[in-house]
């Protein structure tokens, strides 16, 4: 039995719910009173009931995302006829806006919107002693970032050994992007330094390899950029054998020559930098609020490309207000240039309370009313044309970011990447039918055919590649077009190592 049960329904097992970690953290003497459990959307909602009343809390604070708000709200309803007792306590960035509009809000007891680190502490607290909080939506109350009892220790050791582990050292953005959440932050707060890399230096101790700062801005105050990469080195060198994965947020137009030389030191499949160029079309961006110096942020992609061993991957947002298709495939076809090693061709969100719906009568931005909220047309881009862009982010993402083709893809996007991969798009959908479950030998054999059939590429290159590419991703399977004679591979083993599957197949592909 435990008062209060702090639970999500992560996209993922191997995802661990910083957000649970910090409400037990710093809910103070009622921690030992407190327990987390997670689970993962798809698991059948009943089963998930059942494991909650079986712990038979008083207080349940579930945290609600874009990803789970479907399966949360069926969570609760179900919560809320079987037990009705249970005080259901909401947080999360899915229900501090918009609350009076969704069904999760009023079926459950309460919400929390915003911060809700300290706040959800004194209302599991007004509960447990039988008082009623003030109000059934209650704002978050923001604690200065010093006073907040860090979550490291809060991950198990089952956490440790199996799953991401993700940290923070600053909260917050500078930055006005309209798309996103953070864009309603007046600044970024930071950690005191000390104290943080004392929590990271405790979790390395414990045997963590894989860090992922969730910070917006990583490289926005770069004496404390150097700090946590000089943290990193210095485990390098007393261990080059057992290397950490750290993967950080970068600003694209910030990256001084100081920070340069850091980032050099790190070998390969140690850093993952995640960078947001959105949109390379100035228009769009100053309609949007974001301030960014493209050829600069260029520049250090090609920097980065050049001069690190960092594995990049850079996000584009396709449907953004008054970006045509000609516009995005322009700015597409620069990204692909620079040479990253995955692009996230990503479809505009809109997230709730985040002022890019200012734009929505000006651009007749048109949005899927369900999760995730996703644009369907707007005044330059029609249903079906963004339809076909849904289709070309699905494939890219399944034969470009895969790592899986290195040998391959040049082939396939040639001297105009745009055009020729929504060609391909087109040709494979209309061919199959379906944008999942699409087996890796099948891939190969439809690279083939558009390859040789429709793009008129020499049927003796396309083989070759794309036979290389599927060995060297350990395919054993003798393909249609190989030939007949030619000896079939011995099983390679498998390299344990920190390094995430889908980078870890970018690096075989550069051997």
């Amino acid at each position: 039995m435990t008062d209060i049960l702090l639970s999500t329904l992560n996209a993922r097992y191997s995802h661990a719910s910083l957000g649970l970690r910090y409400l037990r953290a710093n809910l103070g003497d009622l921690r030992e009173r407190s327990e987390i459990a997670e689970f993962v959307i798809g698991q059948k909602t009943e089963e998930i009931v059942e494991k909650i009343l079986a712990k038979r809390p008083r207080i349940l604070g579930l945290g609600v995302y874009i990803w789970n708000v479907e399966e949360s709200t069926r969570l609760v309803a179900q919560l809320k006829a079987v037990a009705p007792e249970l005080s259901i306590v909401l947080g999360g960035p899915e229900v501090s806006y918009e609350v009076g509009e969704q069904r999760i809000c009023a079926l459950a007891d309460y919400v929390i919107t915003g911060w809700g680190d300290v706040t959800f502490a004194e209302v599991a607290g007004q509960l447990l002693a039988g008082e009623a909080p003030h109000a059934r939506v209650i704002p978050g109350r923001q604690a200065e970032l010093k006073d907040l009892v860090l979550p490291y220790d809060e991950y198990t050791d089952e956490d440790v050994r199996q799953r991401h582990l993700y940290v923070e050292a600053s909260r917050g953005c500078p930055f006005k992007c309209e798309f996103c959440l953070s864009s309603l932050d007046k600044t970024a707060w930071p950690f005191e330094l000390t104290r943080f890399l004392a929590s990271l230096d405790a979790l390395y101790a414990r045997g963590v390899r894989q860090f992922k700062f969730v910070d917006r801005t990583f490289n926005l105050k770069v004496d404390t950029s150097l700090a946590i990469l000089d943290f990193f080195l210095g485990k390098l060198d007393a261990a080059p054998e057992d290397p950490p994965f750290v993967h950080f947020e970068l600003i694209p137009d910030h990256l001084p020559d100081r920070l340069k030389g850091a980032i050099a030191k790190f070998p390969e499949g140690t850093l993952q930098f995640e960078i947001g160029i959105q949109t390379f079309d100035p228009e769009v961006q100053t309609r949007i609020s974001r301030r960014q110096n493209d050829d600069k942020a260029a520049a250090n992609l090609q920097w980065l490309r050049a001069h690190s061993k960092a594995h990049l991957h850079v996000d584009l947002i396709a449907g953004l207000p008054g970006e045509s298709v000609e516009s995005f495939a322009r700015g597409f076809d620069r990204l692909v240039a620079l040479a990253p090693h995955e692009i996230q061709f990503g479809i505009l969100k809109r997230l709730r309370g985040a002022p890019i719906a200012r734009h929505t009568q000006a651009h007749d931005l048109r949005f899927n009313p369900d999760p995730p909220y996703n644009i369907l047309c707007t005044d330059v881009i029609d249903f079906a044309t963004m339809q076909r862009l849904s289709r070309f982010s699905r494939y890219w993402d399944m034969i470009a970011n895969s790592g899986r083709y290195p040998r391959t893809l040049p082939l396939l996007l040639a001297d105009a990447p745009f055009r020729r991969f929504l060609a391909f798009s087109d040709w494979l959908y209309a061919g199959i039918g379906q944008t999942h479950a699409i087996a890796h030998e099948r891939m190969v054999h439809l690279l083939q055919n558009f390859l040789t059939n429709e793009g008129g590429l020499d049927e003796g290159v396309a083989n070759q590649a794309l036979i290389d590419d599927y060995r060297g991703q350990g395919g054993r399977s003798r393909l249609s077009f190989e030939d007949p004679d030619a000896a079939l591979p011995l099983p390679m083993p498998k390299k344990k190592g920190h390094t995430p599957s889908r980078q870890a197949r970018h690096l075989q592909g550069r051997a």
